[in-house]
Protein backbone atom coordinates (compact mmCIF):
# COMPACT_ATOMS: atom_id res chain seq x y z
CA UNK A 1 0.00 0.00 0.00
CA UNK A 2 1.44 3.30 -0.78
CA UNK A 3 1.19 6.34 1.51
CA UNK A 4 -1.07 8.09 -0.28
CA UNK A 5 -3.92 5.21 -0.51
CA UNK A 6 -2.81 5.16 3.52
CA UNK A 7 -3.70 8.53 4.35
CA UNK A 8 -7.03 8.44 2.84
CA UNK A 9 -7.94 5.73 5.58
CA UNK A 10 -6.69 7.75 8.68
CA UNK A 11 -8.93 9.43 10.45
CA UNK A 12 -9.46 13.44 10.82
CA UNK A 13 -8.43 15.85 13.47
CA UNK A 14 -11.87 15.94 15.67
CA UNK A 15 -12.50 11.95 15.08
CA UNK A 16 -8.86 11.02 16.90
CA UNK A 17 -9.31 14.26 19.06
CA UNK A 18 -13.13 12.87 20.14
CA UNK A 19 -11.59 8.87 21.12
CA UNK A 20 -9.05 10.09 22.98
CA UNK A 21 -11.47 11.84 25.22
CA UNK A 22 -13.73 8.96 25.59
CA UNK A 23 -10.37 6.80 26.04
CA UNK A 24 -9.34 8.63 28.16
CA UNK A 25 -12.58 8.83 30.64
CA UNK A 26 -12.98 4.86 31.06
CA UNK A 27 -11.57 3.08 33.86
CA UNK A 28 -8.93 0.41 33.31
CA UNK A 29 -8.93 -2.70 35.41
CA UNK A 30 -6.07 -3.93 36.91
CA UNK A 31 -3.49 -5.83 34.92
CA UNK A 32 -1.92 -9.34 35.94
CA UNK A 33 1.61 -9.61 35.34
CA UNK A 34 2.25 -10.00 31.98
CA UNK A 35 5.05 -12.01 30.17
CA UNK A 36 7.85 -10.46 28.92
CA UNK A 37 7.03 -8.03 25.86
CA UNK A 38 6.48 -9.74 22.69
CA UNK A 39 6.51 -8.38 19.56
CA UNK A 40 2.23 -8.57 19.56
CA UNK A 41 1.90 -7.86 22.97
CA UNK A 42 3.92 -4.27 22.08
CA UNK A 43 2.15 -3.86 19.31
CA UNK A 44 -1.44 -4.31 21.22
CA UNK A 45 -0.52 -1.78 23.74
CA UNK A 46 -0.22 0.68 21.03
CA UNK A 47 -3.47 -0.43 19.46
CA UNK A 48 -6.44 2.36 20.27
CA UNK A 49 -9.91 1.10 20.15
CA UNK A 50 -11.57 1.40 17.01
CA UNK A 51 -8.18 2.86 15.77
CA UNK A 52 -6.49 0.51 13.49
CA UNK A 53 -2.83 1.79 12.32
CA UNK A 54 -1.82 1.06 8.89
CA UNK A 55 0.30 -1.72 8.38
CA UNK A 56 3.77 -0.81 8.60
CA UNK A 57 5.42 -0.19 5.35
CA UNK A 58 7.87 -2.85 4.29
CA UNK A 59 11.42 -1.68 4.24
CA UNK A 60 13.02 -1.90 1.18
CA UNK A 61 16.78 -2.28 0.68
CA UNK A 62 17.49 0.89 -1.86
CA UNK A 63 18.71 -0.47 -5.51
CA UNK A 64 23.19 -1.34 -4.48
CA UNK A 65 24.98 1.26 -6.65
CA UNK A 66 27.65 -0.20 -8.18
CA UNK A 67 30.46 2.00 -8.70
CA UNK A 68 31.98 1.19 -12.48
CA UNK A 69 35.65 2.06 -12.18
CA UNK A 70 36.93 4.07 -15.45
CA UNK A 71 38.39 1.98 -17.97
CA UNK A 72 42.23 2.36 -17.02
CA UNK A 73 44.12 4.55 -19.59
CA UNK A 74 46.88 3.61 -21.19
CA UNK A 75 49.18 6.31 -21.79
CA UNK A 76 51.41 5.00 -25.00
CA UNK A 77 54.68 6.70 -25.25
CA UNK A 78 54.69 8.28 -28.86
CA UNK A 79 57.03 6.37 -31.56
CA UNK A 80 60.39 7.37 -30.72
CA UNK A 81 61.70 9.69 -33.69
CA UNK A 82 64.50 9.25 -35.32
CA UNK A 83 66.34 11.45 -37.02
CA UNK A 84 68.44 10.21 -39.91
CA UNK A 85 71.48 12.43 -40.88
CA UNK A 86 71.34 13.92 -44.63
CA UNK A 87 73.55 12.15 -46.66
CA UNK A 88 77.13 13.14 -46.36
CA UNK A 89 77.91 14.57 -50.00
CA UNK A 90 81.53 14.67 -50.64
CA UNK A 91 82.26 16.51 -53.88
CA UNK A 92 85.67 15.02 -55.69
CA UNK A 93 88.33 17.30 -56.24
CA UNK A 94 89.50 18.02 -59.58
CA UNK A 95 92.46 15.56 -60.70
CA UNK A 96 95.59 15.96 -59.99
CA UNK A 97 98.72 15.61 -62.01
CA UNK A 98 98.62 11.45 -62.54
CA UNK A 99 101.70 10.47 -60.65
CA UNK A 100 103.51 7.07 -62.24
CA UNK A 101 101.29 4.26 -61.16
CA UNK A 102 98.41 5.81 -59.48
CA UNK A 103 95.14 5.76 -61.94
CA UNK A 104 92.69 8.75 -60.90
CA UNK A 105 89.30 8.02 -59.25
CA UNK A 106 86.37 8.01 -61.08
CA UNK A 107 82.86 9.45 -60.32
CA UNK A 108 80.45 6.47 -59.42
CA UNK A 109 77.49 6.80 -61.58
CA UNK A 110 74.00 8.51 -60.13
CA UNK A 111 70.82 7.30 -60.39
CA UNK A 112 68.22 9.69 -62.06
CA UNK A 113 66.21 11.27 -59.51
CA UNK A 114 69.11 10.90 -56.72
CA UNK A 115 70.52 13.13 -54.80
CA UNK A 116 74.07 13.65 -56.30
CA UNK A 117 76.42 11.75 -54.66
CA UNK A 118 80.31 11.33 -55.67
CA UNK A 119 82.42 8.34 -55.05
CA UNK A 120 84.78 8.57 -52.31
CA UNK A 121 88.51 8.44 -53.20
CA UNK A 122 90.59 4.93 -52.36
CA UNK A 123 91.09 4.35 -48.79
CA UNK A 124 94.27 5.31 -47.05
CA UNK A 125 95.98 3.74 -44.42
CA UNK A 126 93.34 3.28 -41.82
CA UNK A 127 92.84 5.71 -39.01
CA UNK A 128 92.04 5.79 -35.40
CA UNK A 129 87.90 7.11 -35.35
CA UNK A 130 87.46 10.49 -34.90
CA UNK A 131 84.72 12.92 -34.73
CA UNK A 132 84.30 13.96 -38.52
CA UNK A 133 85.21 17.41 -38.53
CA UNK A 134 82.79 20.13 -39.70
CA UNK A 135 84.88 20.81 -43.27
CA UNK A 136 83.73 17.19 -44.30
CA UNK A 137 80.63 19.04 -45.65
CA UNK A 138 80.39 20.21 -49.10
CA UNK A 139 82.68 23.05 -49.39
CA UNK A 140 81.28 26.14 -50.56
CA UNK A 141 82.99 29.68 -51.46
CA UNK A 142 83.33 30.89 -48.17
CA UNK A 143 80.83 33.67 -47.70
CA UNK A 144 81.86 36.57 -45.25
CA UNK A 145 79.77 37.73 -42.55
CA UNK A 146 77.90 40.95 -42.65
CA UNK A 147 79.99 43.89 -41.58
CA UNK A 148 78.70 44.74 -38.12
CA UNK A 149 75.81 47.96 -38.10
CA UNK A 150 77.18 50.57 -37.31
CA UNK A 151 74.87 52.31 -34.72
CA UNK A 152 75.25 54.26 -32.31
CA UNK A 153 73.89 54.28 -28.76
CA UNK A 154 69.86 54.15 -28.20
CA UNK A 155 68.85 56.77 -26.00
CA UNK A 156 65.32 57.13 -25.02
CA UNK A 157 62.68 55.91 -27.93
CA UNK A 158 65.09 56.79 -30.69
CA UNK A 159 68.27 55.41 -32.36
CA UNK A 160 70.82 57.24 -34.14
CA UNK A 161 73.02 55.21 -36.99
CA UNK A 162 76.43 56.72 -38.64
CA UNK A 163 75.97 59.83 -40.01
CA UNK A 164 78.58 59.03 -42.48
CA UNK A 165 76.41 56.73 -44.43
CA UNK A 166 74.73 58.42 -47.24
CA UNK A 167 71.09 58.56 -46.55
CA UNK A 168 68.27 59.02 -49.27
CA UNK A 169 64.49 58.34 -50.10
CA UNK A 170 66.01 54.42 -50.44
CA UNK A 171 67.74 54.20 -47.30
CA UNK A 172 66.27 53.93 -43.66
CA UNK A 173 66.63 57.82 -42.06
CA UNK A 174 69.49 58.23 -39.77
CA UNK A 175 66.86 58.97 -37.00
CA UNK A 176 63.45 57.42 -36.86
CA UNK A 177 61.41 58.78 -33.37
CA UNK A 178 58.87 55.46 -32.13
CA UNK A 179 55.52 56.58 -31.22
CA UNK A 180 55.36 56.60 -27.26
CA UNK A 181 52.92 54.32 -25.65
CA UNK A 182 52.65 55.40 -21.90
CA UNK A 183 53.11 59.04 -20.45
CA UNK A 184 57.07 58.25 -18.85
CA UNK A 185 57.36 57.66 -23.26
CA UNK A 186 56.81 61.04 -23.86
CA UNK A 187 59.74 62.65 -21.54
CA UNK A 188 57.26 64.95 -20.61
CA UNK A 189 55.55 65.00 -16.95
CA UNK A 190 51.95 64.35 -16.40
CA UNK A 191 51.07 67.25 -15.03
CA UNK A 192 52.29 69.61 -18.07
CA UNK A 193 50.05 66.93 -20.21
CA UNK A 194 47.29 67.59 -18.05
CA UNK A 195 47.35 71.95 -18.57
CA UNK A 196 48.12 71.11 -22.27
CA UNK A 197 44.58 69.50 -22.77
CA UNK A 198 42.52 71.59 -20.03
CA UNK A 199 44.34 74.77 -22.07
CA UNK A 200 43.14 72.91 -25.49
CA UNK A 201 39.57 71.98 -24.17
CA UNK A 202 39.39 76.16 -22.89
CA UNK A 203 40.02 77.29 -26.36
CA UNK A 204 37.81 74.50 -28.04
CA UNK A 205 35.03 73.95 -25.11
CA UNK A 206 33.91 70.16 -26.33
CA UNK A 207 36.06 67.79 -28.08
CA UNK A 208 35.92 64.25 -28.20
CA UNK A 209 38.77 62.10 -26.82
CA UNK A 210 40.47 61.28 -30.43
CA UNK A 211 40.45 65.13 -31.28
CA UNK A 212 42.08 65.86 -28.24
CA UNK A 213 44.61 63.30 -28.85
CA UNK A 214 45.17 64.24 -32.53
CA UNK A 215 45.43 67.96 -31.36
CA UNK A 216 48.10 66.70 -28.87
CA UNK A 217 49.92 64.53 -31.23
CA UNK A 218 49.46 61.42 -28.44
CA UNK A 219 48.38 58.41 -28.15
CA UNK A 220 44.76 57.82 -26.90
CA UNK A 221 45.00 54.77 -25.46
CA UNK A 222 47.33 54.93 -22.89
CA UNK A 223 48.17 58.66 -22.50
CA UNK A 224 45.35 60.54 -23.21
CA UNK A 225 42.46 58.12 -21.73
CA UNK A 226 44.05 58.19 -18.60
CA UNK A 227 44.44 61.54 -17.98
CA UNK A 228 40.86 62.59 -18.82
CA UNK A 229 39.44 60.16 -16.63
CA UNK A 230 41.56 61.45 -13.79
CA UNK A 231 40.08 65.01 -15.05
CA UNK A 232 36.83 63.56 -14.55
CA UNK A 233 37.67 62.26 -11.11
CA UNK A 234 38.62 66.07 -10.25
CA UNK A 235 35.26 67.06 -12.18
CA UNK A 236 37.56 69.36 -14.08
CA UNK A 237 35.71 67.81 -17.13
CA UNK A 238 32.43 65.98 -17.96
CA UNK A 239 31.42 63.96 -20.90
CA UNK A 240 28.74 65.53 -22.79
CA UNK A 241 27.71 62.61 -24.63
CA UNK A 242 29.28 60.42 -27.24
CA UNK A 243 30.64 61.11 -31.23
CA UNK A 244 32.10 57.96 -31.94
CA UNK A 245 32.70 54.14 -31.00
CA UNK A 246 34.36 53.61 -28.05
CA UNK A 247 36.14 55.49 -25.51
CA UNK A 248 37.61 57.72 -28.08
CA UNK A 249 34.48 58.99 -29.24
CA UNK A 250 33.16 60.88 -25.54
CA UNK A 251 32.46 64.41 -26.07
CA UNK A 252 34.38 66.08 -23.25
CA UNK A 253 33.39 69.45 -21.66
CA UNK A 254 35.57 71.58 -19.58
CA UNK A 255 33.62 72.72 -16.18
CA UNK A 256 33.67 76.07 -14.29
CA UNK A 257 36.28 73.85 -11.80
CA UNK A 258 38.57 73.31 -15.04
CA UNK A 259 38.14 76.54 -15.73
CA UNK A 260 40.08 77.79 -12.94
CA UNK A 261 42.68 75.91 -13.88
CA UNK A 262 42.83 76.37 -17.53
CA UNK A 263 43.08 80.28 -16.68
CA UNK A 264 45.90 79.48 -13.33
CA UNK A 265 48.20 77.43 -16.14
CA UNK A 266 47.62 80.20 -19.03
CA UNK A 267 49.65 82.82 -16.32
CA UNK A 268 52.71 80.76 -16.82
CA UNK A 269 52.21 79.31 -20.75
CA UNK A 270 49.40 79.80 -23.57
CA UNK A 271 50.67 77.39 -25.88
CA UNK A 272 48.32 74.43 -26.77
CA UNK A 273 48.93 72.07 -29.93
CA UNK A 274 51.24 68.92 -30.66
CA UNK A 275 52.69 67.92 -27.53
CA UNK A 276 56.65 69.20 -27.05
CA UNK A 277 59.69 66.68 -27.11
CA UNK A 278 62.24 66.89 -24.20
CA UNK A 279 65.08 69.03 -25.68
CA UNK A 280 67.52 66.24 -25.02
CA UNK A 281 65.43 64.40 -27.60
CA UNK A 282 65.98 66.87 -30.17
CA UNK A 283 69.55 67.11 -29.62
CA UNK A 284 69.89 63.56 -30.00
CA UNK A 285 67.44 64.16 -32.97
CA UNK A 286 70.11 66.69 -34.67
CA UNK A 287 72.93 65.32 -34.21
CA UNK A 288 71.92 62.21 -35.87
CA UNK A 289 70.47 64.21 -38.76
CA UNK A 290 73.89 66.14 -39.74
CA UNK A 291 73.82 67.74 -42.85
CA UNK A 292 77.96 66.06 -42.93
CA UNK A 293 76.18 62.89 -43.80
CA UNK A 294 75.10 63.83 -47.16
CA UNK A 295 77.93 62.47 -49.61
CA UNK A 296 78.50 64.59 -52.77
CA UNK A 297 80.35 63.22 -55.90
CA UNK A 298 81.25 64.35 -59.38
CA UNK A 299 78.30 62.21 -60.38
CA UNK A 300 75.59 63.68 -58.24
CA UNK A 301 76.77 67.35 -58.16
CA UNK A 302 76.72 67.52 -62.08
CA UNK A 303 73.14 65.93 -61.77
CA UNK A 304 71.95 68.65 -59.29
CA UNK A 305 73.60 71.82 -61.67
CA UNK A 306 72.48 70.27 -64.67
CA UNK A 307 70.30 73.31 -65.38
CA UNK A 308 73.33 75.33 -64.58
CA UNK A 309 75.65 76.26 -67.61
CA UNK A 310 78.63 76.53 -64.61
CA UNK A 311 82.47 76.20 -65.26
CA UNK A 312 84.31 72.54 -64.10
CA UNK A 313 85.68 74.57 -61.64
CA UNK A 314 83.09 75.58 -59.24
CA UNK A 315 81.63 72.63 -59.37
CA UNK A 316 84.91 71.14 -58.25
CA UNK A 317 85.48 73.69 -55.00
CA UNK A 318 81.27 73.63 -54.19
CA UNK A 319 81.38 69.38 -53.81
CA UNK A 320 84.06 68.65 -50.77
CA UNK A 321 81.96 72.53 -49.58
CA UNK A 322 79.30 70.74 -49.17
CA UNK A 323 80.84 67.38 -47.65
CA UNK A 324 82.15 69.24 -44.97
CA UNK A 325 79.17 70.23 -43.70
CA UNK A 326 80.31 73.00 -42.08
CA UNK A 327 80.68 76.82 -44.01
CA UNK A 328 81.24 78.11 -47.32
CA UNK A 329 81.65 81.62 -48.72
CA UNK A 330 80.91 82.55 -52.29
CA UNK A 331 82.41 86.15 -53.13
CA UNK A 332 82.93 87.81 -56.62
CA UNK A 333 80.86 90.05 -58.86
CA UNK A 334 76.95 90.35 -58.90
CA UNK A 335 74.82 88.71 -61.50
CA UNK A 336 77.58 85.46 -61.55
CA UNK A 337 75.33 82.93 -59.94
CA UNK A 338 76.21 82.51 -56.07
CA UNK A 339 72.74 82.33 -55.10
CA UNK A 340 71.91 79.83 -57.94
CA UNK A 341 74.19 77.99 -57.03
CA UNK A 342 73.28 78.05 -53.31
CA UNK A 343 70.15 77.08 -54.41
CA UNK A 344 71.45 73.77 -56.27
CA UNK A 345 72.96 72.86 -53.30
CA UNK A 346 69.88 72.23 -51.60
CA UNK A 347 69.62 69.29 -54.48
CA UNK A 348 72.20 67.27 -53.28
CA UNK A 349 70.68 66.89 -49.88
CA UNK A 350 67.82 64.38 -51.38
CA UNK A 351 67.03 62.83 -47.79
CA UNK A 352 64.66 63.54 -45.55
CA UNK A 353 65.12 64.34 -41.51
CA UNK A 354 62.49 64.49 -38.70
CA UNK A 355 61.70 67.71 -36.79
CA UNK A 356 59.62 68.53 -33.37
CA UNK A 357 56.29 70.95 -33.44
CA UNK A 358 57.64 72.52 -30.33
CA UNK A 359 60.77 71.56 -27.82
CA UNK A 360 60.47 71.84 -23.96
CA UNK A 361 62.51 73.06 -21.36
CA UNK A 362 61.69 73.31 -18.06
CA UNK A 363 58.05 73.56 -18.30
CA UNK A 364 59.13 76.76 -21.38
CA UNK A 365 58.36 75.78 -25.15
CA UNK A 366 59.71 76.67 -27.99
CA UNK A 367 58.22 76.51 -31.33
CA UNK A 368 60.74 74.65 -34.01
CA UNK A 369 58.59 73.46 -36.72
CA UNK A 370 57.92 76.53 -39.66
CA UNK A 371 55.66 76.11 -42.43
CA UNK A 372 58.09 78.55 -44.52
CA UNK A 373 60.94 76.92 -44.02
CA UNK A 374 59.97 73.47 -43.61
CA UNK A 375 58.81 71.34 -46.52
CA UNK A 376 56.96 68.51 -44.74
CA UNK A 377 56.95 64.96 -46.67
CA UNK A 378 53.40 63.55 -46.71
CA UNK A 379 53.39 59.75 -46.32
CA UNK A 380 51.60 57.95 -48.81
CA UNK A 381 49.98 54.04 -48.77
CA UNK A 382 50.37 51.57 -51.70
CA UNK A 383 47.88 52.54 -53.38
CA UNK A 384 48.97 56.53 -53.28
CA UNK A 385 46.68 57.93 -50.69
CA UNK A 386 47.96 59.65 -47.42
CA UNK A 387 48.33 57.38 -44.77
CA UNK A 388 48.54 58.32 -41.09
CA UNK A 389 52.39 58.05 -40.05
CA UNK A 390 53.83 55.28 -37.92
CA UNK A 391 56.14 57.50 -36.37
CA UNK A 392 55.44 59.69 -33.40
CA UNK A 393 53.47 62.40 -34.36
CA UNK A 394 55.22 65.41 -32.30
CA UNK A 395 57.94 65.11 -35.18
CA UNK A 396 57.26 66.18 -38.66
CA UNK A 397 59.05 64.58 -41.31
CA UNK A 398 60.18 67.38 -43.98
CA UNK A 399 62.91 67.99 -46.82
CA UNK A 400 66.27 69.47 -45.30
CA UNK A 401 65.44 72.73 -44.68
CA UNK A 402 66.88 75.51 -46.86
CA UNK A 403 66.48 78.83 -45.12
CA UNK A 404 67.12 82.06 -46.92
CA UNK A 405 68.02 85.24 -45.64
CA UNK A 406 68.95 88.60 -47.36
CA UNK A 407 69.42 92.31 -46.07
CA UNK A 408 66.19 91.51 -43.75
CA UNK A 409 68.32 89.57 -41.14
CA UNK A 410 68.68 90.93 -37.73
CA UNK A 411 70.13 90.40 -34.04
CA UNK A 412 67.29 89.77 -32.63
CA UNK A 413 66.25 87.07 -35.51
CA UNK A 414 69.17 84.70 -34.38
CA UNK A 415 68.35 84.40 -30.55
CA UNK A 416 64.97 82.80 -29.24
CA UNK A 417 62.29 85.40 -29.47
CA UNK A 418 60.19 85.23 -26.46
CA UNK A 419 56.23 85.67 -27.41
CA UNK A 420 54.90 88.46 -24.24
CA UNK A 421 51.17 87.01 -25.49
CA UNK A 422 51.58 83.58 -25.37
CA UNK A 423 54.21 83.41 -23.24
CA UNK A 424 56.27 80.62 -25.19
CA UNK A 425 59.69 81.29 -27.61
CA UNK A 426 60.23 81.00 -31.29
CA UNK A 427 63.44 79.02 -32.39
CA UNK A 428 65.96 81.47 -34.09
CA UNK A 429 66.46 80.72 -37.90
CA UNK A 430 69.99 78.94 -37.15
CA UNK A 431 68.09 76.04 -34.75
CA UNK A 432 65.31 75.84 -37.97
CA UNK A 433 68.25 75.36 -40.48
CA UNK A 434 70.06 72.19 -38.48
CA UNK A 435 70.46 70.04 -41.32
CA UNK A 436 70.17 71.57 -43.73
CA UNK A 437 71.58 74.85 -45.17
CA UNK A 438 71.27 78.57 -43.86
CA UNK A 439 72.17 80.91 -47.14
CA UNK A 440 72.68 84.44 -46.16
CA UNK A 441 72.81 86.46 -49.67
CA UNK A 442 73.66 89.71 -49.84
CA UNK A 443 76.09 89.51 -46.86
CA UNK A 444 77.34 93.20 -46.05
CA UNK A 445 74.13 94.43 -46.32
CA UNK A 446 72.10 93.88 -43.51
CA UNK A 447 71.01 96.15 -40.70
CA UNK A 448 73.40 95.12 -38.68
CA UNK A 449 76.88 95.41 -38.92
CA UNK A 450 79.25 92.44 -40.38
CA UNK A 451 81.44 92.25 -37.35
CA UNK A 452 78.78 92.22 -35.16
CA UNK A 453 76.73 89.53 -37.37
CA UNK A 454 80.51 87.44 -37.51
CA UNK A 455 81.14 87.45 -33.81
CA UNK A 456 77.83 85.82 -33.16
CA UNK A 457 78.68 82.87 -35.18
CA UNK A 458 82.54 82.34 -34.28
CA UNK A 459 81.86 79.88 -31.46
CA UNK A 460 78.98 78.01 -33.12
CA UNK A 461 81.25 77.69 -36.60
CA UNK A 462 84.61 76.32 -34.34
CA UNK A 463 82.38 74.38 -31.98
CA UNK A 464 79.78 73.14 -33.77
CA UNK A 465 77.06 74.16 -30.56
CA UNK A 466 75.34 77.44 -29.73
CA UNK A 467 73.92 78.78 -26.55
CA UNK A 468 70.48 80.27 -26.23
CA UNK A 469 69.63 82.31 -23.61
CA UNK A 470 65.73 82.30 -21.62
CA UNK A 471 63.92 85.03 -19.95
CA UNK A 472 64.85 83.61 -16.49
CA UNK A 473 68.76 83.48 -17.70
CA UNK A 474 69.13 79.82 -17.92
CA UNK A 475 71.27 79.21 -21.22
CA UNK A 476 70.58 75.96 -22.62
CA UNK A 477 73.04 74.28 -25.72
CA UNK A 478 71.73 73.15 -29.64
CA UNK A 479 73.75 71.93 -32.07
CA UNK A 480 74.67 73.82 -34.84
CA UNK A 481 74.47 71.46 -37.34
CA UNK A 482 74.08 73.03 -40.76
CA UNK A 483 75.91 74.22 -43.71
CA UNK A 484 76.34 78.11 -43.85
CA UNK A 485 76.49 79.87 -47.03
CA UNK A 486 77.98 83.61 -47.42
CA UNK A 487 77.26 85.29 -50.82
CA UNK A 488 78.29 88.69 -50.99
CA UNK A 489 79.27 90.56 -54.12
CA UNK A 490 81.66 92.45 -51.98
CA UNK A 491 85.26 92.51 -51.06
CA UNK A 492 85.65 89.95 -48.58
CA UNK A 493 88.53 91.52 -46.90
CA UNK A 494 86.41 94.61 -46.16
CA UNK A 495 83.68 92.86 -44.14
CA UNK A 496 85.70 90.27 -42.28
CA UNK A 497 89.06 89.81 -40.90
CA UNK A 498 91.38 87.05 -41.22
CA UNK A 499 89.98 85.48 -37.97
CA UNK A 500 86.96 85.03 -38.97
CA UNK A 501 87.87 83.44 -42.49
CA UNK A 502 90.02 80.97 -41.46
CA UNK A 503 86.90 79.31 -39.70
CA UNK A 504 84.99 79.57 -42.78
CA UNK A 505 86.69 76.37 -44.45
CA UNK A 506 85.95 77.10 -47.95
CA UNK A 507 85.93 80.08 -50.18
CA UNK A 508 84.93 79.96 -53.65
CA UNK A 509 85.09 83.19 -56.08
CA UNK A 510 82.65 82.78 -58.88
CA UNK A 511 84.18 84.83 -61.61
CA UNK A 512 82.62 85.85 -64.64
CA UNK A 513 81.81 83.52 -67.58
CA UNK A 514 84.33 83.07 -70.82
CA UNK A 515 82.66 84.34 -74.14
CA UNK A 516 81.67 80.49 -74.75
CA UNK A 517 80.17 79.86 -71.96
CA UNK A 518 78.81 82.71 -72.15
CA UNK A 519 76.80 82.39 -75.67
CA UNK A 520 75.62 78.98 -74.21
CA UNK A 521 73.90 80.59 -71.37
CA UNK A 522 72.47 82.70 -74.15
CA UNK A 523 71.12 79.61 -76.48
CA UNK A 524 70.16 78.01 -73.47
CA UNK A 525 67.59 81.04 -71.86
CA UNK A 526 66.51 80.97 -76.00
CA UNK A 527 65.28 77.70 -75.33
CA UNK A 528 63.66 78.00 -72.10
CA UNK A 529 61.91 81.70 -73.37
CA UNK A 530 61.10 80.24 -76.97
CA UNK A 531 63.00 82.50 -78.73
CA UNK A 532 65.11 81.46 -81.83
CA UNK A 533 68.71 81.89 -81.44
CA UNK A 534 70.40 84.23 -84.04
CA UNK A 535 73.54 83.61 -84.31
CA UNK A 536 73.90 87.20 -86.06
CA UNK A 537 72.18 89.02 -83.66
CA UNK A 538 74.03 87.82 -80.87
CA UNK A 539 77.86 88.83 -82.51
CA UNK A 540 76.11 92.22 -83.32
CA UNK A 541 75.37 92.42 -79.74
CA UNK A 542 78.73 92.21 -78.37
CA UNK A 543 80.42 93.88 -80.67
CA UNK A 544 77.91 97.07 -80.22
CA UNK A 545 77.09 96.30 -76.45
CA UNK A 546 80.29 94.62 -75.39
CA UNK A 547 83.37 94.85 -76.40
CA UNK A 548 83.45 98.92 -77.37
CA UNK A 549 82.82 99.38 -73.55
CA UNK A 550 84.65 96.65 -72.25
CA UNK A 551 81.79 95.34 -70.46
CA UNK A 552 82.37 92.46 -68.61
CA UNK A 553 80.33 89.39 -69.14
CA UNK A 554 77.98 87.87 -66.54
CA UNK A 555 76.07 85.37 -66.11
CA UNK A 556 72.80 86.95 -65.77
CA UNK A 557 72.32 88.99 -68.96
CA UNK A 558 71.58 86.22 -71.24
CA UNK A 559 68.48 85.87 -69.05
CA UNK A 560 67.79 89.64 -68.08
CA UNK A 561 67.93 90.73 -72.19
CA UNK A 562 65.63 88.26 -73.52
CA UNK A 563 63.03 88.96 -70.77
CA UNK A 564 63.74 92.79 -71.95
CA UNK A 565 63.04 91.76 -75.64
CA UNK A 566 59.70 89.66 -74.83
CA UNK A 567 58.71 91.82 -73.09
CA UNK A 568 59.34 94.78 -75.92
CA UNK A 569 57.68 91.95 -78.58
CA UNK A 570 54.44 92.23 -76.53
CA UNK A 571 54.29 95.75 -76.47
CA UNK A 572 54.62 96.04 -80.03
CA UNK A 573 52.59 93.37 -80.59
CA UNK A 574 54.86 91.46 -82.91
CA UNK A 575 56.89 88.12 -82.54
CA UNK A 576 59.85 87.95 -80.01
CA UNK A 577 63.03 87.21 -81.96
CA UNK A 578 66.66 88.19 -81.86
CA UNK A 579 66.92 90.72 -84.10
CA UNK A 580 68.84 94.01 -84.48
CA UNK A 581 65.42 96.47 -83.60
CA UNK A 582 64.57 94.45 -80.19
CA UNK A 583 68.19 93.73 -79.39
CA UNK A 584 69.17 97.70 -79.70
CA UNK A 585 65.84 98.86 -77.46
CA UNK A 586 66.62 95.83 -74.81
CA UNK A 587 70.60 96.64 -74.63
CA UNK A 588 69.28 100.79 -74.15
CA UNK A 589 67.06 100.28 -71.53
CA UNK A 590 69.08 97.50 -69.60
CA UNK A 591 72.18 99.18 -69.77
CA UNK A 592 71.59 102.73 -68.53
CA UNK A 593 71.40 101.39 -65.36
CA UNK A 594 74.23 99.60 -64.79
CA UNK A 595 77.51 100.71 -63.62
CA UNK A 596 79.26 98.67 -65.29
Amino acid sequence: MSIFDRRKNEPNKDDISSRLSQYVSQTFPSMPATPPETADTEEEEHTIEGITPPPPAPLERPPEVRVERPPEVRIERPPEVRIERPPEVRVERPPEAARPGTPPSAPTPVASGAAPTYAAPPPAVPQPAVAAPQAAAAPQAAVPPPPPRNVGPATNQFTAVDPNVRLNANKPPAFYPKRPESVDGTGLTRPFITDLILRLLYQANELTGGVIAERCALQFQGIVSGILEQLRHEQAVEVKGQRGIGDAGYLYGITEKGVLRARDSMEKLTYYGPAPVPLDDYNEAALAQTVRSVVVTQENIRTAFSDLIIGESVLDQVGPAVNSGSSMFLFGYPGNGKTSIAERITKLMGDAIFVPHAVEVDGSVIKVYDAINHTPIEEKGPDGQPRRPEWDPRWVKIERPVVMVGGELSMQSLDLLYNETGKYYEAPLQMKANGGMFLIDDFGRQMIRPQDLLNRWIVPLEKRVDFLTLVTGKKIAIPFEQLIVFSTNLDPSDLVDDAFLRRIKFKINVEDPEEPQFRSIFQLMCQRRNVPFDQDAYRYMIDTYYTPYNRPLRMCHPRDIIDQIISIAKYKMTPAEMNRPLIDRACDTYFVSMTT
